[in-house]
């Protein structure tokens, strides 16, 4: 080398070493942005950045969430948005490790920061020091944005499609995507499926050569067992194409296609004079819309036999459909048209179409056991689940699970079962609830 060279060479690095780099300086200044943040925050969960140090907790924490680039710590602070920092996981520039739920604790310290003028400031201009986001930090699936509201084919298959055999990785073996119904915390999810299953039977006091109208009927778990088990007739409908033929498979399979069957078929074009013994509904009320509720409830009534049953399964929300970060995540990749109401609009909107309140009942507590089984089986089926749609696809249903779990369990929303029957009419239930507890070995004995 020569001798310039050598001098402008070691010059060079005598400049570095006196003034550190912006990259080197990168790691400091995201410590500082995460121990401003968390300032307040008393919880488990650990950040680690880009480096590898720890911002904030220790490496045994049970929740560690990893910003894999300085911009997605920069667009947290400049958005001010949580919706932000999911889209961010999404994407793959932060990661998290351990129990995902834990990470929702972080939520009541982020949404009720409020510091200081003089805080804020310096917050930002720490956060415009970093680098912008690398990555495409937003993984919006187009078919949402287009996807039509209040129940329609469009929105319901945007979360339904997705895959059968997605489904089939987390999901028990009778592919009940909805609260399962627990006796303790140790029983199994397949167990808890079964019981919920004969639970909404029993609630529906169904007896043999009745007609079902099962509305939203899955991949016909519930047409299946109220068949198979109760000897009713069964007319299950849904929006979903894959939900659709994989029930209708699963009905020739068993031998039942004379008792059950399966269409896609919205409940709003159903014959003017189609009558059932009872209608059930579980898990598509959070579809509908609170101000479709009227046409719902109305359609359900005229459907409905004087002196029927119908028994409605739904997801409420103690504070109705706020504009929150939540919210906007979950009409955006996860229910298009997804509205969640109070349990008193719920009911209110039966009584108004006409309907007598016989029974509510909160399973809240049991949707949280049933989520949780739900993640474990996703995260242990990871590469499979990958390998049947995307990164992306399990990123999303991890999160929203890991999410819906810390807010069931918070107490924040919940699902409710309510039992109506017409108005002025013989309701045909006992006077006490004994039959729904005394039954409980009935799905044990299979009707020919």
């Amino acid at each position: 080398m020569a001798s310039n060279e050598k001098k402008r060479f070691a010059l060079q690095n005598s400049v570095s070493a006196s003034f550190p780099s912006i990259t080197d300086n990168l790691p400091v200044i995201g410590a500082d942005i995460v121990a401003t943040v968390l300032a307040k925050y008393e919880g488990d969960v650990a950040v680690r950045l880009w480096d590898g140090t720890f911002a904030f907790g220790t490496y045994d924490a049970p929740c560690t969430i990893i910003f894999r680039e300085p911009g997605a710590l920069r667009e947290l602070i400049l958005r001010r948005d949580l919706l932000r920092l999911a889209e961010c996981y999404l994407a793959g520039a932060v990661e998290v490790e351990g129990d995902l739920e834990s990470l929702f604790d972080l939520k009541t310290c982020l949404v009720n920061i409020n510091p200081s003028i003089g805080t804020r400031l310096r917050l930002v201009r720490q956060a415009l020091r970093l680098p912008r986001l690398a990555r495409h930090g937003t993984t919006r699936n187009r078919r949402a944005k287009r996807a039509a509201k209040r129940n329609s084919r469009a929105s319901i298959a945007h979360h339904y499609d997705v895959n059968n055999d997605f489904y089939r990785l987390w999901l028990d073996p009778e592919m009940v995507y909805s609260c399962a119904y627990f006796d303790s915390k140790d029983q199994s999810l397949a167990e808890a499926q079964q019981d919920k299953l004969d639970y909404l039977c029993r609630k529906l006091r169904l007896e043999p050569g009745q007609t079902l109208l099962d509305i939203g009927c899955g991949w016909g778990a519930l047409a299946l067992w109220a068949a198979r088990h109760y000897g009713v007739k069964v007319h299950g409908i849904t929006l979903s194409k894959e939900q659709n033929r994989l029930a209708r498979a699963r009905v020739r399979a068993a031998g039942l296609e004379d008792r059950i069957r399966i269409e896609l078929l919205d409940y709003r074009d159903l014959p003017e004079d189609a009558q059932y013994d009872r209608v059930v509904s579980v898990g598509m009320f959070e579809h509908i819309g609170v101000e479709n509720y009227p046409v719902y409830f109305g359609t359900v009534k005229r459907l409905l036999k004087q002196g029927g049953l119908f028994l409605n399964h739904g997801i409420t929300d103690g504070t109705g459909w706020r504009d929150t970060s939540m919210t906007r995540f979950m009409n955006r990749y996860i229910f298009p048209d997804g509205e969640l109401a109070r349990i008193s609009d719920a009911t209110g909107a039966m009584e108004r179409a006409g309907f007598e309140v016989l029974d509510v009942e909160s399973l809240r507590r049991h949707y949280v056991l049933t989520l949780r089984h739900w993640v474990a089986a996703l995260e242990k089926k990871r590469s499979a689940a990958i390998r049947n749609t995307s990164e992306v696809t399990y990123r999303l249903w991890r999160l929203y699970m890991a999410g819906c779990a810390w807010h069931f369990n918070e107490g924040g929303i919940g699902v409710h079962q309510v039992l109506v029957g017409h108005r002025h009419a013989r309701q045909p239930v006992p006077l006490r609830r004994d039959d729904l507890y005394t039954a409980g070995n009935s799905h044990r004995e299979t009707l020919s």
